[in-house]
């Protein structure tokens, strides 16, 4: 078993991960997604907001919806996925948001089948807070992804590479925007 950001991806959660379609993600190992300090900002120097291009010495290049797709094995065909959560009060348990690090950092043994599902559920928004769309502590939860893991069998109808591909854009147009003082190495992708 191996544990990310302090949780242990325990095999009786896998089936889960293959259904919701990061399971890939999740076998990537940690320092994969270790980040170089000086190759994102030699990045950053290149990237053009306005064509979201790096410019180097041989053209132009840039990060295509085919790369998010083979690098990470994220599904690139579906359902959008929005970060707007308008339902919010539904996915509230008496005030707290359901989710906690340390409750879920290693699933019991003789587990039943809902609390496989609850760790499932907690393995993928620490997937998909840290690793795709982390934010400058690179720890944080984000409550827009609850009620894509509420329903874990309907997570693979979304397409999770373009909305990663739209995050790391928006990322490094915010960072290269001459106005930011102080950019996020912190995060998976250089962004917010």
């Amino acid at each position: 078993m191996r544990r990310q950001h302090g949780m242990m991806l325990d095999d009786r959660i896998v089936p889960y991960l293959q259904m919701a379609s990061p399971y890939h993600l999740a076998r990537l190992n940690e320092s994969w997604f270790r980040l170089d300090e000086s190759l994102v900002s030699a990045f950053v120097e290149r990237w053009r907001p306005e064509t979201h291009t790096f410019h180097m010495p041989f053209g132009e290049c840039t990060i295509i919806l085919q790369d998010v797709a083979y690098h990470l094995g994220l599904p690139i065909n579906g359902q959008y996925v929005s970060g707007c959560l308008t339902d919010f009060p539904r996915f509230i348990e008496g005030g707290r948001p359901p989710w906690v690090w340390e409750m879920f950092s290693e699933l019991p043994q003789g587990a039943d089948d809902e609390t496989v599902r609850r760790y499932a559920r907690a393995y993928i928004m620490m997937l998909l807070s840290t690793q795709l769309f982390g934010d400058k502590s690179g720890t944080r939860l984000h409550i827009r992804w609850l009620p894509y893991v509420t329903r874990l069998e309907h997570m693979g109808q979304y397409s999770w590479g373009s909305a990663a591909l739209s995050w790391l854009y928006r990322c490094m147009c915010r960072v290269t925007n001459r106005n930011v003082v102080k950019w996020p190495l912190a995060s998976r992708w250089g962004g917010y």
